[in-house]
């Protein structure tokens, strides 16, 4: 642990336009250093209202991080997403939920919808490291076929569309991942509509691998922000059209996430519901335990205490 509080238990990862969670209760500021660097904020502390079971005592915590820095200066592809998710699991968080701003590749997701995917197609080109054990001789595979944790998802679905009311809300769908910075081409863009994508961002791979590899549960909760590059006759999407929308979707995107985190939060403390996620790293390391070295030791067992016995 990284601090001397208690363990918060439930992280919040703000995506493009979502830079503060300025609707809760500001608690601290901690800075951690990983064995992988510094995140790319520091991590904000936040109370939620009180449990209805304790009136007169302070809400459960939560930790935010900004993933493209408070200033908004991190591209996609150098976000350090391993130290997010290891400084995040350091202090004890053990379920995340992520916002995105996505472009959509569906006529039905219209700019200021909502969407919460179920699966993801990565094209992203390996620049951006996205697991724990590269470097280190130790080989390790961790399961990925449902790539978001599917408890969590069927928990907040039905939240974030109370939450929003006439605001529609898709969910099932799946999120292409592509490298960036720049946009989609329109061949690209239609190509991953036959692919089967919904939306399209830069920001989910590697996020959700690595809070995989670190049992965290892991969920993605993405504003529209515009139709890519794939309507004929229609301009290609521009940053002025993204950054105009961005704005009215954070303001939302903060009240869903005052409205579900309680909840989530209850869910994580009862400790019977999130099951998936739990332990699903412990028998995926192929390489025999004595030819573990102790650098291997020392930096895996920052995210996963296996290592550390």
């Amino acid at each position: 642990m990284s601090t001397t509080h208690a363990p918060v238990l439930v992280g919040v990862i703000g995506g493009s336009g979502l830079y503060k969670l300025d609707n809760l209760t500001f608690v601290r500021e901690i800075v951690v250093e990983t064995p992988w660097g510094f995140p790319s904020s520091p991590l904000v502390i936040f109370t939620l209202p009180p449990l209805a079971s304790s009136p007169n005592a302070p809400g459960p915590e939560v930790a935010f991080i900004s993933r493209h820095g408070v200033d908004h200066s991190i591209p996609p592809s150098e976000v350090n997403g391993r130290a997010n998710i290891a400084a995040l699991k350091s202090i004890g968080v053990e379920a995340i939920v992520a916002f995105s701003a996505v472009g959509s590749l569906r006529e039905e997701i219209a700019p200021g919808d909502f969407i919460i995917p179920s699966q993801i197609i990565d094209r992203t080109k390996g620049i951006r490291p996205s697991t724990f054990f590269s470097g280190l001789n130790v080989v390790v595979h961790a399961m990925f076929g449902d790539p978001f944790d599917l408890q969590l998802t069927a928990h907040i679905t039905p939240l974030v569309k109370a939450a929003l009311g006439d605001v529609k809300v898709h969910d099932d769908k799946t999120v292409v991942v592509m490298e960036g910075p720049q946009f989609s081409t329109r061949a690209e863009s239609k190509m991953y509509r036959q692919w089967g994508g919904d939306i399209i961002n830069m920001s989910t791979i590697p996020e959700a691998k690595l809070a995989r590899e670190a049992e965290i549960s892991y969920a993605l909760i993405c504003t529209s922000t515009d139709y890519d590059a794939w309507r004929e006759g229609e301009q290609p999407v521009t940053v002025e059209e993204v950054v105009k929308t961005l704005h009215g979707n954070a303001h939302l995107s903060k009240k869903v996430a005052e409205a579900i985190l309680p909840s989530v939060h209850a869910i994580v403390a009862e400790g019977n519901t999130l099951t998936e996620t739990k332990g699903c790293m412990k028998f995926s390391c192929v390489t025999r335990k004595e030819g573990w070295s102790q650098e291997a030791r020392e930096k895996l067992g920052f995210v996963l205490g296996y290592f550390r016995e």
